[in-house]
């Protein structure tokens, strides 16, 4: 399991379970390649704790006028955009060049790209780019990366999932988190994507994680961790500083024996 994809919906948690997962990898032991993925959220370098963000793959692969172009010109002579890759081999993580990655105490992140400006146009070349990046990516043995998705489901459109090993949907006591997790296991299956758990976030008390546990399980989706309300998080967040949280990586602990027995 060396490609993890974190997706669900905005505001459930996705970049602080994220961070909370690369921490807990870190501390097993293995070397971890944070993608961020996610075009609009730019809280996560500041999460991991770097105090700016790494130029994006989208310049490692000409900017977007570039990229648009040439999918333009792939698709006019006869190409699907599903079909598309923009790398033409693999890629490690030692060849990715220095401008586009920041790293610390073992946690490495890339980030593919931001919409910035008004009027920028659809996000689509980043989607291009994290699905060519993310299917080209060779890990050692030792690495594991964590791709922090943006929310919804247009990743699924684009077919960014077709480059990792499994999904992890992030659901908060909501009806419309729970959905939305029913949803993308339906997307995934028609991937071929079989591995796809929930995490539960922001959960104040045992009768919570046990009816969100219980609507999931109708909609056949497993819960493999809960994850409860925790105040250094809460105040991580307020502040703006890296994410802490030692309440809630008891749980990440074991989300972890799950997903590495």
């Amino acid at each position: 399991m060396q490609k993890i994809a974190i997706c669900g919906k905005g505001g459930s948690g996705k970049s602080v379970v994220t961070r909370l997962l690369a921490d807990g990898l870190r501390a097993r032991g293995n070397r971890v390649l944070v993608v961020d993925a996610d075009e609009s959220n730019t809280g996560l370098p500041r999460m991991l704790g770097f105090d700016h963000a790494p130029k994006p793959l989208l310049e490692f692969f000409g900017g977007k006028k570039k990229v648009v172009s040439e999918l333009s010109a792939l698709i006019s002579a006869g190409a699907t955009e599903e079909s598309i890759q923009l790398l033409k081999k693999g890629i490690s993580t030692k060849n990715i060049p220095p401008d586009y990655f920041v790293e610390s105490n073992g946690i490495r992140l890339v980030e593919v790209g931001k919409i910035l400006m008004s009027l920028e146009g659809c996000g689509c070349p980043m989607g291009i780019v994290s699905r060519s990046f993310l299917n080209m990516l060779q890990l050692a043995p030792d690495e594991v990366a964590v791709v922090d998705l943006e929310a919804g489901v247009e990743h699924f459109g684009r077919g960014v999932e077709t480059g990792v090993d499994c999904v992890l949907v992030v659901v908060d006591p909501s009806i419309d988190s729970v959905q939305l997790a029913d949803r993308i296991s339906d997307m995934a299956d028609q991937i071929q994507i079989a591995d796809v758990w929930v995490v539960l976030n922001k959960i104040a008390s045992k009768n919570v994680a046990d009816r969100l546990t219980s609507r999931l399980t109708e909609c056949g989706v497993k819960v493999i961790g809960a994850i409860p309300l925790d105040d250094e998080i809460f105040e991580s967040c307020l502040e703006g500083q890296p994410i802490k949280g030692r309440i809630a990586a008891k749980e990440v602990d074991k989300i972890l024996d799950f997903l590495f027995p």
